[in-house]
């Protein structure tokens, strides 16, 4: 287990869609665990292979600590018309945060680190966060959810922390 240097933005492997997992073994739980551990380092709720530049559709979320749940190769299978919005942010752009507007409720298929087909229904923030982590496998980095306007403010903002 360990903690591995994190990709910031705006390096282009964000926006890089990420390969299919498709060998299950113990090489994937250890990319796992050090995905946890590099989250907690962050520190974050939701994390992803491409994060930590590795090209494959791993996440970890610990929405609530001590609680770890891994899902490999996620995606929406459904999702509500009715909306929600909440703050995000991202461990690869830290202290950044807008409200971006998202499904409230959606389904999710994905496998677990032993390769079983699960799905899982989620509302709320866990919605909010399985939408955002699924997005980043997908290469939409979350300030594409944004306006040009707010996207601009929040890059602003970002680059005047760094200094």
């Amino acid at each position: 287990m360990t903690v591995r240097p994190i990709v910031t933005y705006p390096d282009p492997r964000l926006r890089a869609v990420a390969q299919a997992v498709t060998v299950f073994d113990a090489s994937l739980r250890g990319l796992a665990d050090d995905l946890l551990d590099t989250l907690r380092a962050a520190p974050g709720v939701g994390i992803t292979a491409p994060h930590i530049g590795v090209l494959q559709r791993l996440v970890v979320l610990e929405l609530t600590p001590g609680l770890v749940e891994v899902y490999v190769n996620p995606a929406i299978l459904w999702a509500s018309e009715e909306t929600i919005r909440h703050v995000e942010g991202s461990v690869s752009m830290p202290g950044a945060t807008e409200e971006i507007e998202r499904a409230a409720r959606v389904r999710v298929g994905y496998r677990d680190l032993d390769g079983a087909k699960q799905v899982e229904e989620a509302d709320g923030f866990r919605a909010v966060c399985h939408q955002h982590e699924i997005d980043q496998l997908d290469g939409i980095f979350w300030l594409q959810r944004l306006s040009r306007l707010k996207r601009e403010r929040v890059i602003k903002r970002y680059e005047k922390s760094r200094r």
